[in-house]
């Protein structure tokens, strides 16, 4: 932890993933902002605030001054209407837009970002150029780097975009991979018989209907006539087949590798496909998905983290924040480097 006092504000903040990285990092955040009413409820919950509401409508010079940007922001499309005209014209009308009016007037002497892996190759790759562009316009040493948080002790192969910056040059590294095989059976209530969590009988079926059939196939056809012929389920048929890791994976198609996968299952034996919001992982072996507690446990937050929400609205909450541990160490990382450049 850092013996220096950082300020930092947490935009887009959610459920506070971020917010939870600086207080574990000596930093303390003087604003926070999120459009969602349910997020808010969660952080004020947790933190006791509540989040200022659209970032849009609010002036920089209204935001207190401080150190460290976060912002886990929405990736809108971009605009191409002004390229070559400067970061505003390039980015007005996209959240991007309001990071960048914030850092232009405060000039923080860091900002951490976050977005989905996906940011890479949107536009063939136009709209990575256009935001480190514009974040190297403002002053900004920019750092990027894609990282799982199966590699940083969550069982969840959650890949996200992970950018860094600094008011000058800085010899920054991104966190080593530690040296552990995280499984779901580390998080996971195996005696959790909640009715509400158990898979329903089309699926339970169609997962018994695997194990049943798999000893002389390894990819097991479905019966198709259950889906509508004019489907693509009803089309082309749906295969099942188990991976070595000890997932079952369902998928729409022939029996290439170029299939439209349908369905995830993992067990207690590997890790998860990434939670995101609509999304809860289930567990075939268990034949359920999930329990809250255990979506939290996923993202690195503590079991005490209050959720004073539906469990459908803290499944989303959760799948649309950040992994905690990683953001963690990479907040730790940002400060030393840093402060070993001064």
């Amino acid at each position: 932890m850092s013996k220096k006092k950082y300020k930092g504000i947490d935009l887009f903040c959610g459920i506070g993933g971020f917010r939870l990285a600086m207080e574990k990092n000596n930093v303390t955040c003087v604003f926070s902002s999120d459009i969602d009413s349910f997020a808010q409820q969660t952080y004020n919950a947790n933190f006791g605030e509540i989040p200022s509401g659209d970032i849009t409508k609010i002036e920089a010079k209204d935001i207190p001054s401080f150190d460290i940007l976060t912002a886990g922001f929405p990736c809108q499309p971009f605009s191409y209407a002004g390229l070559g005209e400067g970061f505003e014209d390039q980015t007005r009308g996209t959240l991007f837009f309001d990071i960048c009016r914030i850092l232009a007037h405060h000039k923080p002497k860091m900002f951490f970002l976050e977005n989905v892996k996906g940011l890479v190759s949107h536009r063939k790759g136009e709209t990575l150029e256009i935001i480190l562009s514009n974040l190297k316009e403002l002053g900004y040493d920019v750092h990027w780097t894609i990282l799982s948080s199966l590699d940083y002790g969550l069982p969840q192969k959650r890949e996200r975009w992970y950018c860094v910056g600094f008011d000058k040059p800085t010899h920054f590294e991104f966190p080593p991979k530690i040296n552990v095989q995280p499984t779901l059976r580390d998080i996971v209530d195996v005696n959790d018989k909640t009715p509400s969590l158990k898979l329903s009988k089309f699926e339970m079926d169609r997962i018994q209907y695997h194990f049943a059939n798999c000893q002389n196939q390894s990819r097991v056809q479905h019966d198709n006539s259950k889906y509508a012929s004019n489907t693509k389920k009803g089309k082309y048929g749906v295969y099942s087949y188990q991976k070595k890791d000890g997932s079952l994976r369902f998928h729409v198609g022939d029996k290439a590798k170029t299939q439209i996968q349908e369905a995830f299952y993992a067990c207690l034996d590997t890790y998860a496909p990434t939670i995101i919001a609509g999304r809860t992982p289930k567990l075939w072996d268990l034949g359920r998905k999930l329990s809250v507690i255990e979506a939290k446990r996923l993202q690195g937050f503590p079991d005490d983290f209050k959720m004073p929400v539906s469990d459908n609205q803290a499944y989303k909450q959760l799948g649309n924040s950040v992994s905690v541990p990683i953001i963690t160490q990479i907040m730790k990382n940002m400060i030393y480097y840093y402060n070993k450049g001064e």
